[in-house]
């Protein structure tokens, strides 16, 4: 695959349909992807279902015995083959321990969380310092949103595109009108072009260059959820900040499915789930991301005891040792 190093997916498609001298939509061309990427190997340790085992299939029409072709990892990401022997081995821990599983075993569950922040730190191109794994992706969102959006009489907006995702939509209107105002003045909604499916990136920072000294938060996707688009992070991230404002993702559906560099481009907040493209299992942990140039400057808005210093966690001291 090295031979397409560089080329969008339709330049790639278009460059291996024309070596085949058939039509990108062939299943040639699907054929032919999957032999020589690299990562097919990978295939082997996910269960995929059996066709029969699908509530809408017709068996007067397919072989129940076949695999599905799953093309909806954008909502459930496959069973990896090794997760029920994790959980068994986390079960069989509880009914022999009880309470000790929180401190002791391989992976104690009061912490559990530590043992793979750096892992997913590097699924987004953030520091492991950056990352922390918690709640599910809309509380964490809105968690973020408490510490980011800070509306005043001249900068109350949030920009975020038409047709967002419903966590964002409904998490951005409840948010303004927590502050004392109202969506139909504060929501900015970006639409595509009439006859066009995605934004394009300079009608995105237009958009920004001349609002965007009364734009408190921009608020995008990384990838679309409905369109697929991958949104040009970083130039977002860069023209959000030249005009004062905070700069967003909800990495729901790019996580684990395209490259980031949170960190690099200078994004101040993001979240995600991890059952879609990291395939952790519905109810997996999501995550949020604050860049390291904020920790001194924000705070947050709500705060518990596992926000607490883990050295001095234990000791019970409230108020001391908070991050704050």
């Amino acid at each position: 695959m090295d031979t397409f190093t560089g080329l969008n997916p339709r330049e790639t498609l278009e460059r291996v349909s024309a070596s085949l001298g058939c039509s990108p939509t062939s299943a040639e061309v699907a054929a032919y992807l999957d032999k020589h990427d690299h990562l097919r190997h990978l295939r082997q340790q996910f269960l995929v279902p059996k066709i029969a085992d699908l509530p809408p299939s017709d068996l007067s029409l397919v072989d129940g015995t076949q695999e599905c072709i799953y093309l909806v990892g954008n909502s459930l990401g496959l069973q990896p083959k090794m997760a029920r022997k994790y959980l068994e081995e986390e079960l069989e821990k509880w009914a022999k321990t009880g309470v000790h599983g929180h401190t002791e075993g391989s992976r104690p569950w009061a912490w559990a969380e530590n043992n793979i922040e750096g892992l997913m730190a590097d699924v987004v191109g953030a520091k492991t310092e950056e990352v922390a794994l918690m709640n599910g992706l809309t509380v964490n969102l809105h968690l973020l949103m408490l510490s980011f959006y800070k509306p005043t009489a001249a900068r109350h907006k949030i920009l975020l595109e038409d047709n967002a995702f419903p966590s964002d939509h409904y998490a951005v209107e409840s948010q303004i009108r927590l502050r004392g105002f109202e969506p139909e003045q504060s929501m900015l909604l970006l639409s595509p072009r009439p006859g066009e499916e995605t934004l394009r990136t300079e009608d995105i920072l237009e958009v920004m260059e001349k609002e965007g000294d009364s734009i408190a938060v921009v608020l995008f996707s990384g990838v679309q959820y409905y369109t697929g688009q991958l949104f040009n992070m970083a130039a977002i991230t860069e023209a959000g900040h030249k005009k004062g404002c905070y700069v967003g993702f909800d990495c729901a559906h790019a996580a684990g499915n395209a490259e980031l560099k949170l960190h690099d481009w200078g994004v101040d907040f993001a979240c995600w789930c991890s059952y879609k493209y990291m395939n952790s299992g519905a109810g997996g942990l999501a995550a949020a991301f604050i860049h390291e140039k904020h920790k001194d400057t924000i705070k947050p808005a709500l705060t518990g005891w596992w926000g607490h210093d883990l050295n001095t966690r234990f000791q019970m001291k409230n108020g001391k040792g908070l991050f704050l």
